[in-house]
């Protein structure tokens, strides 16, 4: 099965997850647990904009960092510039927070609210170099847009 073909297959199971669930956090941390699990990510999980920064929410995988500033590593970058960022050697991005020396690549897609602004980022590593590409950042916008 290729990347987009898992992806696909998730749509319809984050739908699920989401439908006729209020809660926010709730939504996240299934929605972690489910990418996680389906791809085998070194680190999956949700930073929610409160007081102007980052703070850690649902996530699977490793101890994190709790606080991320605005427009701080990739995590940061992703909010200020309202877009995914995909990095496929975090060693070369400037600024990256190493919140784990096993983490060699990442993605960070923002999440929107019914006004436009950013009130969360997915924020997903993997041990592997390259991992992520416009593939995964399609169809991860796709993911959070359903929460």
């Amino acid at each position: 099965m290729t990347k987009e073909d898992k992806y696909r297959s998730l749509l319809p199971q984050v739908k699920a997850l989401c439908e006729g669930e209020d809660d926010m956090i709730a939504k996240m941390a299934n929605v972690a647990a489910l990418l996680h699990t389906e791809f085998g990510f070194w680190w999956t999980g949700f930073y929610r904009v409160v007081n102007n920064e980052l703070l850690l929410g649902p996530f699977q995988g490793p101890l994190a960092c709790v606080h991320i500033g605005y427009g701080k590593g990739v995590c940061g970058t992703a909010w200020k510039e309202r877009r995914a960022v995909v990095v496929p050697d975090v060693e070369e991005f400037p600024g990256h927070i190493a919140c784990s020396s096993e983490s060699r690549s990442e993605i960070v897609v923002p999440m929107y609210n019914k006004d436009g602004e950013v009130i969360a980022v997915l924020d997903i590593d993997s041990r592997e170099l390259g991992t992520f590409d416009d593939t995964d950042a399609h169809w991860l916008a796709q993911i959070v847009a359903l929460i």
